[in-house]
């Protein structure tokens, strides 16, 4: 897709979301699930679910990365969209959110060497993280960011590239041939299932989900094998 405006396919990203809206609008949800796509599919939801639950929600963004980023210093949105939900960065996605999250609402799990900008964002807001490290022994700043907030209800973003691409292989960071240095030199994911389902199941001892938000699955396999199934006597054509 072109870029548009410092933003990569800006027209068609802005009608999804407006469709989205409207499917959401429609159905009116006490609670929502998101399977697919990338990490731009959180942004309506999760403004939903901000309208509803106001201050007594908490978003659990579990990612590699931060996702704070502006057109700026990256034209892919799917970069951008904690930022938005927490109401800065590009107009036409802030506008999206008509009730920001606060920023003390938001944990950030399985973050490690987040960019220079990233760095100073999460430092201006007093975002809270918690390292992959951290997530393998427990846990313990997410646990003790749910008691010390307002929290009442969670909407868990789950970013699969959260994921080690060495062990769990759909994953833009596993792409077959890849070179080392062909994703921009980026933090690649260092947990594995087990350690986000212990997560996952620890917080949701303590508070209620009301938003699951599964996204950036890329099946390598499937995709390169469709494609030679294409080109297959009595199976392709």
């Amino acid at each position: 897709m072109p870029v548009e405006d410092e933003m990569r396919g800006r027209s068609v990203l802005l009608k999804q979301i407006q469709e989205a809206r409207k499917i959401i609008e429609r159905h009116q949800p006490k609670s929502l699930a998101v399977l697919g796509g990338d990490c731009l599919v959180s942004l309506v939801p999760f403004s939903w679910l901000s309208e509803r639950y106001g201050d007594r929600l908490g978003v659990l963004w579990i990612d590699t990365h931060p996702d704070v980023q502006t057109p700026k210093q990256y034209t892919n949105a799917h970069a951008h969209v904690l930022g938005a939900l927490l109401g800065h960065g590009d107009p036409d996605l802030t506008k999206a959110v008509t009730r920001p999250v606060p920023a003390k609402n938001v944990m950030i799990a399985g973050i490690h060497d987040p960019l220079p900008f990233e760095a100073q964002f999460i430092a201006d807001h007093g975002l809270r993280t918690c390292s992959p490290q951290q997530v393998r022994d427990g846990a313990q700043p997410v646990m003790e960011w749910l008691k010390d907030s307002q929290i009442e209800v969670l909407a868990i973003h789950l970013d699969l590239d959260v994921l080690d691409p060495h062990n769990f292989r759909s994953l833009l960071f596993a792409k077959p041939g890849r070179g080392k240095h062909d994703f921009g030199d980026v933090a690649e994911g260092k947990l594995n299932i087990p350690d986000v389902l212990k997560l996952i199941q620890e917080v949701t001892t303590e508070k209620e989900v009301v938003g699951m938000t599964i996204a950036e699955h890329m099946p390598w396999d499937a995709l390169n094998l469709q494609e030679m199934l294409k080109q297959l006597p009595l199976i392709g054509g």
